[in-house]
């Protein structure tokens, strides 16, 4: 199976897009990639480096916006969703109510990307945080088709939006056939009538997908559109469930994924996995932390074969 970073397949499809939309803009924080120097070439006046100063990427970003750019932040995920958070939740998230803008903030490196570089680098907060704030939509692919398909619709859209993208090249997610407004996609639609459902979001179904196979009386489902999804029909996926796991790559009781589907399913068994709150301070391969911090698939899959 084929992998590629999901930083090149957007930016590589903005590329093509910024060929017939001079709008389009780019602000990174002193942050790059080869799929970024072929923008910066071809388009150098409608790139912007702004250096490591994430506050201020995002204040020039909310002035172009204004005027009418289409706009897009580049940066590692922990430090552009964090360190300018007030920045983003006044400037950005409050302001757009008054004003509508495109802007979109990409954060490169969610969950435990960065796996060797230690917790500073991991992000795990990120899509709690960002939950908190209105008017923001959240992206969350586990794969790199859904990141395509999401390029054309981050132009279209005029509302501020979060894109996390994983920084790992990975492979496509196998999944049925599904409406991308809907915001989630079943792996495995013919268990849709099963008593259990595992959901979750980013890396960990690009993970997951390993594991469909072995289950027949699960249903899996890849929740990637966190804020402006289809909650009616993700119900209706869920209303007949035994029980329900969610799986995430951040931590639980935190507002992340889990608080989303305890709160749409509050009536349901529901086992929240994802890391406690506490920061991982040992130093190993993704696999490796996933492993120390029970989000691993082979804990997963013991969790699966005591719920029958």
């Amino acid at each position: 199976m084929s992998k590629a970073t999901m930083r090149d397949v957007f930016l590589n499809n903005l590329f093509l897009k910024m060929q017939d939309n001079n709008k389009i803009m780019i602000v990174t924080a002193d942050f790059g990639a080869p799929s970024l120097d072929k923008i910066r070439e071809k388009f150098p006046e409608r790139v912007i480096n702004v250096g490591i100063a994430e506050q201020n990427a995002i204040n020039i970003s909310v002035g172009l916006a204004l005027e009418g750019y289409i706009v897009y932040i580049y940066a590692i995920a922990p430090f552009i969703s964090m360190r300018c958070f007030e920045q983003i939740r006044v400037n950005i998230a409050i302001l757009n109510m008054f004003r509508h803008m495109n802007i979109n903030i990409i954060g490169v490196g969610v969950g435990m990307s960065y796996s060797t570089s230690g917790p500073t680098h991991h992000c795990l907060e990120d899509l709690s945080l960002m939950k908190t704030l209105p008017n923001i939509d959240i992206f969350s692919p586990s794969d790199c088709s859904l990141v395509g398909l999401y390029v054309e619709k981050s132009i279209s859209i005029n509302k501020p939006k979060y894109i996390r993208l994983d920084g790992e090249a990975i492979g496509n997610v196998k999944s049925d056939e599904f409406d991308f407004d809907d915001g989630f996609r079943m792996l495995n639609s013919d268990c849709i009538s099963k008593k259990i459902a595992v959901v979750s979001t980013g890396y960990m179904s690009n993970k997951i997908c390993n594991i469909v196979d072995d289950f027949e009386n699960v249903l899996f489902i890849d929740m990637f559109l966190i804020s402006s999804y289809n909650k009616s029909k993700l119900l209706q996926c869920l209303l007949n469930k035994q029980k329900i796991i969610t799986l995430e790559e951040g931590f639980i009781g935190a507002g992340g994924l889990d608080s989303e589907i305890n709160s749409i399913c509050n009536f349901k068994n529901i086992i929240n996995l994802g890391l406690q709150k506490k920061y991982c301070l040992e130093v190993g391969s993704r696999d490796y932390l996933h492993k120390q911090n029970k989000i691993d698939l082979e804990y997963l899959k013991l969790i699966l074969e005591e719920s029958f």
